[in-house]
């Protein structure tokens, strides 16, 4: 059994799951309290009016080729979001256990740990490029269940430090898990470190669909870690999370020829990147444009209001980080298309 799960709350290790009705689709269904005909208008291939199954096998299947990873290493849930909820609920007792964070980060961490009661250690990233501060880090791991990293870190963009993420997994191997969400690995170069995972039982990864393979609204993440955790978390997850639906769709949208378009469309997106941050470093309203491994841009203005306006006027909407602690009048630009990212340059530059 993997040593880290002597981090979890007692009671989910005793925890008896729900059983949920048992998945044979060999046989007709006269088990399970459904409906037997179909809505009118369901031309679903497993129909609307059966449960899906629990943990899809094909879904599940489908995420570890596509992650590389063992499906045994593989939960699928509800965005990304599912997962970090999952965690904070499985390792952190309310009014006990915290979690670390490295802010400016994504928010849903520290909210996830607030709902659950548990408490929250932040451990800035540095002032200077939002680098990974490994002995902070290690100091607040030392007093946390769960160090949830970003990379690359939203809102600020850049990868994190690998070595200094990997000193964490190693020096908090029996003390915390260190998770590591990487929603936006597939516009960089750097490998997942989900190919890591045998050399770190407390390592967990997130990957999600809703950035690469433009599937947000089909709201499928997954959670990558050692068997003995995916079977933990596999007890507290509801039953039936994932849509009929939504299996459907993703294993379509994942096919290979799919898959050749993604790439195709990050390239673009990369070279788009590229060319918004060069335009933006030359705008009179432009203090700093910040170096981003990910598909948006932070960009310091002069002025963050009367930027944001702007945008708005063009019919764009960017998101407003600037009373976020050290990132004062900065605005996070997700890149869109050619067009879109003209249209708002050139309102930029009429400022």
């Amino acid at each position: 059994m993997n040593p880290v799960l002597a981090l979890a709350r007692p009671d989910i290790l005793e925890l008896q799951a729900y059983q949920h009705a048992t998945w044979d689709p060999s046989l007709e269904r006269m088990h399970a309290n459904e409906m037997p005909w179909r809505a009118q208008g369901d031309n679903s291939t497993a129909g609307l009016n059966r449960y899906p199954e629990p943990q899809p096998r094909a879904l599940v299947e489908r995420m570890a080729t596509l992650y590389g990873v063992p499906a045994a290493n593989v939960l699928v849930g509800r965005g990304s979001d599912e997962a970090i909820d999952l965690l904070v609920r499985a390792f952190c007792r309310a009014g006990e256990d915290c979690v670390a964070i490295t802010p400016p980060t994504f928010g849903f961490y520290k909210v996830a740990a607030r709902i659950q009661g548990a408490g929250v250690i932040e451990a800035p990233l540095s002032s200077d490029g939002f680098a990974l501060d490994v002995p902070a880090v290690l100091e607040a791991g030392r007093r946390a269940r769960i160090v949830f990293l970003c990379s690359p870190n939203n809102p600020t963009g850049n990868l994190l430090d690998e070595g200094g993420v990997l000193q964490l997994c190693r020096e908090l191997a029996t003390q915390a898990l260190v998770c590591v969400d990487e929603a936006y690995l597939e516009f960089t170069d750097r490998p997942s470190l989900a190919l890591r995972l045998a050399e770190f039982p407390n390592l967990v990864v997130l990957r999600t669909l809703s950035k690469a393979y433009a599937l947000a609204g089909a709201r499928l993440g997954t959670l990558i870690a050692s068997a003995d955790i995916v079977g933990l978390l596999r007890r507290i997850i509801p039953p039936y999370a994932i849509p009929s639906s939504t299996v459907e769709q993703v294993l379509a949208l994942t096919e290979a020829p799919q898959r050749a378009m993604a790439a195709a469309r990050i390239r673009t997106l990369i070279e788009e990147r590229t060319r918004a941050a060069a335009r933006l470093g030359g705008i009179n309203c432009v203090a700093k444009v910040h170096p981003s491994d990910a598909n948006f841009l932070l960009v310091e203005f002069r002025d963050a209001g009367r930027a944001l306006e702007a945008g708005k006027a063009a019919g764009l909407l960017v998101r407003d980080f600037s009373r976020a602690p050290g990132l004062a009048n900065c605005l996070r630009i997700s890149i869109g298309t050619p067009a879109q990212n003209e249209r708002l340059l050139a309102a930029l530059e009429r400022l």
